[in-house]
C-alpha cells in the first residue's frame, strides 16, 4: 500500500489543476525537482569538480533500469535521447534484405511507424495489422507473418486507445518462429510491469517523460545480449568504444555492452532526474504502482460509461486495460469536449477523435470525481 504521506510529499500539485495526461507529458515528483535543482546549483557553484560522482549516478541509473525491466545485466542497457532514436537505431542497424517485411499494427504512434516505412527504399515492407477487427489483436499480427518476416514491432500499449498488447504471447510467437521482437514501451513502462526476459524481447525503448515521471530528453534502450551482434552501431564517437576514456589509443573497437549505442557525452541532467523518479517508483514497488494505475483507470472507465451518450474507446477487459481511458460522445464533438476540460484545469489529450484520460498511481479519487463532473457539465 502506497502511503498517503508519500503521495502528499511527492506530488504537491497546484489546486485547480488535475493532471490526467501521463500518457503525454507527466509532472515530476518533488524529489525529481530537487535532484535537478541541486545538480544545477552544483554546476553553478562547483562546476564538474565531482564528475566521478556524476558517473556513479549514471551507474546507479543503469542498475535501476535493469531492475525495472528485469534485464539480465546493466550491459543490456543503453541511455539514448528518446524513443524515436532507439527505434531508429534498430531500423538503421539491422542487416535488412530486399523482400524482408516487418509486422506492426494500424494503431501505432508515428515514431513506431515512420522508422519502418523509411526502410521501403531498401526493399523492406511494413505490414500493418488491423487491431480492431474480429479475433484477438495478436492473431491479427500473426496472420501477416510469412517466410519473409524478420520482426514484429509493436507498442506495449496503444497510445490513442490504450489497448494493452499481450507481450508474452507475441514474444513466445517470435521466439518459436525465429523473429526479432521490438517493443515501444513508452505507454506502459512506469505504469505496468515489464519483464524483458519473460516476453523474449530483443529490443525495448521507452522515454522517461510519460509514466516514468521524469524529464524529456532521456530514454532507456534495452538490447538483448544475443541481439547486439546483429545490430550494428549507426552513430560513432568517443563514448561507444570499448576503451572509452583512453583518448590516446589510436585503434578502437565497439563496446561489448549496449554502451555501443551511446556515441557521445551522457545527458547528466536527465540522468539525475530519471534516477530520482525511478527511486520513487521502485520504492513504491511496480506491482503496487500498477495496481493503483489500473484501479484508477477502471474507476474512470466505469464513471464515464455511466454518463449518457458516452462511448468508451478503450477496452476495459482484464488483460487489455492500461492506464489510458479514451472516450467520445454521441453528439458532442471530442474537440469541443477537450477544449472545455482544458479550460477548467483538466489536463488531458485529444487523440484519434476521442478524449484521452491517463491517471497515474498517485491521482486521487477526489480529483477524478472533479474530472467526471466537468465532463458531465460539458455534456449539459
Amino acid at each position: 500500500m502506497i502511503s498517503s504521506e508519500i503521495i502528499a510529499r511527492e506530488f504537491p500539485q497546484q489546486e485547480g489543476i488535475i493532471h490526467l495526461n501521463h500518457a503525454g507529458v507527466s509532472p515530476w515528483p518533488a524529489r525529481t525537482g530537487r535532484a535537478i535543482a541541486d545538480f544545477a546549483t552544483e554546476n553553478v557553484v562547483h562546476g564538474p569538480v565531482d564528475y566521478p560522482l556524476w558517473m556513479e549516478k549514471e551507474i546507479l541509473l543503469r542498475k535501476q533500469l535493469r531492475a525495472l525491466l528485469n534485464a539480465p545485466s546493466t550491459d543490456d542497457i543503453a541511455l539514448v535521447k528518446n524513443t524515436s532514436e532507439g527505434l531508429s537505431m534498430v531500423a538503421a542497424g539491422l542487416d535488412w534484405r530486399a523482400g524482408d517485411n516487418i509486422v506492426s499494427s494500424d494503431q501505432e504512434f508515428p515514431s513506431n511507424r515512420i522508422v519502418w516505412e523509411a526502410l521501403e527504399a531498401r526493399g523492406v515492407t511494413l505490414r500493418q495489422a488491423g487491431l480492431a477487427g474480429p479475433g484477438s489483436p495478436e492473431d491479427a499480427l500473426f496472420a501477416l507473418v510469412d517466410g519473409h518476416t524478420r520482426m514484429i514491432a509493436i507498442s506495449s500499449v496503444q497510445y490513442a486507445t490504450g489497448l494493452r498488447m499481450d507481450l508474452a504471447r507475441i514474444g513466445a510467437f517470435c521466439h518459436d518462429h525465429g523473429l526479432l521482437f521490438c517493443i515501444d514501451a513508452i505507454q506502459s513502462l512506469g505504469a505496468l510491469p515489464l519483464d524483458v526476459q519473460a516476453v523474449h524481447a530483443d529490443f525495448v525503448v521507452a522515454d522517461g517523460h510519460k509514466w516514468l515521471l521524469a524529464p524529456e530528453g532521456l530514454a532507456v534502450f534495452y538490447v538483448r545480449a544475443a541481439a547486439r551482434e546483429g545490430l550494428r552501431p549507426t552513430q560513432f564517437g568517443w563514448h561507444m568504444v570499448e576503451h572509452a576514456g583512453d583518448y590516446d589509443r589510436e585503434t578502437w573497437e565497439v563496446a561489448a555492452s549496449a554502451r555501443r549505442y551511446e556515441c557521445g557525452s551522457p545527458n547528466m541532467l536527465g540522468i539525475h532526474g530519471l534516477s530520482a523518479s525511478l527511486s520513487l517508483l521502485l520504492e513504491c514497488g511496480m506491482d503496487e504502482v500498477s495496481r493503483c494505475v489500473l484501479d484508477n483507470s477502471a474507476w474512470l472507465a466505469a464513471g464515464l460509461s455511466a454518463l449518457p451518450g458516452i462511448t468508451l474507446v478503450s477496452d476495459a477487459a482484464a488483460g487489455r486495460q492500461s492506464g489510458i481511458v479514451a472516450f467520445r460522445h454521441d453528439t458532442v464533438p471530442a474537440a469541443r469536449l477537450h477544449r472545455h476540460l482544458l479550460q477548467h484545469g483538466i489536463v488531458c489529450a485529444l487523440r484519434a477523435g476521442a478524449v484521452r484520460f491517463s491517471p497515474h498511481f498517485y491521482t486521487s479519487r477526489a480529483r477524478m470525481e472533479r474530472a467526471l463532473a466537468c465532463v458531465s457539465e460539458a455534456l449539459a
